[in-house]
Parts: C-alpha cells; structure tokens; sequence
C-alpha cells in the first residue's frame, strides 16, 4: 500500500549553497587580490595634503654654504731655521712688507761668508790677468817701436851707402850686410805683430772666461744674501693674519707654512651640493643670500667637479655690495638659479618626496574620504616646489605627508 511522502523545504538547502558559494568567492577574492589593493584606515587629521596647481616654477636649489674670505694668502717659509723672534700676534692686521719672525740658519750665514770669499778671490784672479796682459801689451809696443827704428835706420844707412859703392868710396860687402839686417828686422816685425794679434785673442778670450765666472759666482752670492734675507719673513699681502702659532726656539724646515693672511674685507661662499646638480651647475650662475632681513646676491665663480661623499663644491663671490655682519665660518643658506623661471604644473615639495623618490602619490578623492595610490612622474624640484611631468591634474590634491608606514598599501581609508 503507497504512503505519501511529505515534501522537503528547499529554502534551507538553497541558502545553504549560497552562503557556501559566497564564501568561497571571499576566499578566492581576499587571495587573488594584489598586494596593491591593500588598504589602510587612517585618521585624516593625520596626514597633510597639498593641492595641485599650475603656476610659475623656479628652478633653483637651496645649498649650505660656509663663508670663507675672497683671498687667502698662505705665508711658507722659503729657507729653514730656528726662530729666534715673532715681532706679531696671531689675528692681528698686517701690512705688506711687514716683518713678522726672524729665523737663524748658521750653515747659510757660513754659505754666505764662503761665497764672498770664492768671488773676491775670482776678482782678484781677474784683475790680475789683466794687469799681465797690460804688461805684455806695452812690452810688445816697445818691441815694435825698436823694430822700427832699426828698420828705419838700416833703410837710411843703405841708402847712403849704395850712393858711396856706386862713388867707388865704400866696398859692395858693407851693403850686403846691412840688406841682410834690414830683411831680418823686417821678419822680425811680420812676426811681432802676427804674434801679438795671437796673443791678444786668446787674452781676450780668457778675459771673457773670467769675467762670465765671475758673474756666475756674483749670481749665486746674490742668491745666497737673498736665502739669508729669506730668515726674515715678511708678509706677502695686507690683512690678517691667522693660524701663526709659532714658539721662540721652534725649529722650521725650509717649505713649512707657518701662517695665513686673509682679505679682511672681501668674501665668498664655497657650497657643497648634491652630485645629481652637477651637470646642471655652470659659471656665472646667480644665487641669492638672505642675510639680516635684505637679499645679497651672489654668482658661481669656481666649480670643483671632483665627486666626495656624493656632492661636489662650487665656490660663489658676491657681486655688488656684501653683508657688513658676515664673518669667515659662518654658515650660509643660498638659493642657487639653476634656470629661468617657467609655467609648470607644481606640487608642494614635502616628506612624500623621500619615501616614493617622485614614482608615486596618494591621490585624495574630492570628498577627503579616501585617498588612492597612483604611479606619476616628477621632474625639478626646488624647496618649495616639484614639477609635474605626467600622472596629476591641476585641481586635485595628493598626501604630502611621509608615506613610511603606508608603503604597501594602494588606498588610505581618511576617516574623521
């Protein structure tokens, strides 16, 4: 006999499957779900925002800088010694010329003495030779003037005696004799002068050996009285003088620096700035130096392109009137032109800037309910302003806040 079956509520078994499927489309959501996707609820008073605007962007950077003098003259000591007085303090004002220590050196003061004593001597070797070579000039005139006469005479005696052989009153041997005297006193002559014309050259030329020898060794006295008076160190420049520290009896080698003198008056600023502006950084560029409530301005007069611990240094010297308060050492902020003043879209330049080096922002909805990650591409930056290359509108706004502890997250839940 059939029994009816009662029919089963398909409700429960319906919602049963629901709420299963539900669960596992959660599961397979929460671990499909990107890293990106993760969000973080934040307090919005939390967190600053800045506004993104289009407007005038200038490109400059802002650098320390310490403040050294515009000359510095640095004082060395040209020959060693022993210091025997310091006629000056450390950080007065000298003048140029102005005696400042006295050394001693013994071994040049005995270089001294030797040399005077070789160029006297030299002198004397000089003076000698040419008293000799007097001597044997006027021995060689009288020597000529003999040979002359004797010319002369036999020249005459021959005449008159050919007059008396062709009278038949003398024998033709006498005028044999005397024709044979005439032609020896005549070779006799040929030779004196050809000789003395020898003997004058090689004189000469052992003059003009002596006498360059002696101006050699004139040089080197003069040297020697100049290392001597070299113990005497003087002030190279007017200013001030500083880092001299030295002690009577001290002793100095040749070469030491001893002391510095500064120009009291002039000034510059040697900056250190970061390597990534290296290439940005030329002669001429201009800066400003707010000091005591006015703007001085300044310009690049020196780079020095060697890289250390990342920066490298640029020297900038005032140009037209500089601050009356600034002393050497002083710590100087200066606002360096990189460029000309252009129309950008900006941000503010703040805290993001380090945790995301410009790659990304949090984006804030218009509402301030929540603000979304979002890749962007930043270019200059100046201390107040970055330069919007790509990713940001104008009229919107982004966290400027530090993003430290929302790195992983893509979306900032801002509550209130």
């Amino acid at each position: 006999m059939d029994r009816p079956i009662p029919r089963r509520n398909p409700w429960p078994r319906r919602a049963a499957i629901v709420v299963g499927v539900a669960a596992l489309l959660l599961v397979a959501y929460v671990v499909a779900r990107p890293a990106s996707q993760r969000s973080l609820a934040v307090e919005g008073s939390r967190v600053t925002t800045g506004k993104v605007v289009r407007g005038q962007f200038d490109d400059v950077i802002q650098v320390r800088g310490r403040v050294t003098p515009l000359r510095t003259t640095f004082v060395d000591t040209a020959s060693g010694g022993q210091v025997e007085a310091i006629l000056v303090e450390d950080g007065a004002m000298v003048e140029r010329g102005q005696l400042l220590v006295e050394l001693s050196n013994t071994a040049l003061q005995l270089d001294l003495i030797s040399r005077e004593a070789q160029i006297t001597e030299q002198l004397n070797l000089l003076r000698g030779l040419e008293l000799q070579q007097a001597q044997s000039r006027l021995e060689h005139e009288r020597e000529v003037v003999e040979v002359r006469y004797q010319i002369k005479r036999l020249t005459r005696q021959l005449a008159t005696a050919k007059e008396m052989v062709e009278s038949g009153a003398s024998a033709r041997s006498e005028i044999d004799d005397m024709q044979d005297e005439l032609e020896y006193f005549q070779h006799r002559l040929r030779v004196q002068t050809t000789t003395r014309a020898e003997a004058d050259r090689l004189q000469k030329a052992q003059v003009v050996q002596m006498r360059a020898a002696a101006e050699k060794l004139e040089a080197n006295l003069a040297i020697a009285r100049k290392n001597l008076d070299s113990l005497k160190v003087k002030a190279p420049v007017s200013g001030k003088l500083s880092a001299f520290t030295l002690e009577v009896g001290q002793s100095l080698a040749a070469g030491d620096r001893i002391a510095q003198i500064d120009d009291p008056e002039r000034y510059k600023v040697v900056a250190d700035i970061d390597e990534f502006y290296l290439s940005r950084v030329d002669i001429g560029q201009k800066a400003d130096y707010p000091q005591g409530g006015a703007t001085y301005q300044l310009e690049v007069a020196k780079i020095r392109p060697q890289v250390q611990n990342g920066q490298f240094q640029v020297e900038l010297v005032f140009v037209g009137e500089a601050p009356a308060a600034v002393r050497r050492g002083q710590t100087a902020q200066v606002r360096l032109q990189l460029g000309q003043p252009s129309e950008a879209v900006i941000v503010p330049n703040a805290a993001f800037y380090n945790d995301t080096g410009g790659a990304w922002v949090f984006v804030v909805s218009s509402d301030h309910s929540h603000a979304v990650r979002r890749n962007v591409r930043l270019g200059r930056r100046n201390p107040q302003q970055i330069e919007v290359l790509d990713g940001l509108s104008p009229g919107e706004e982004i966290v400027t806040s530090p993003y430290t502890n929302y790195l992983d997250m893509d979306r900032l839940e801002l509550t209130r």
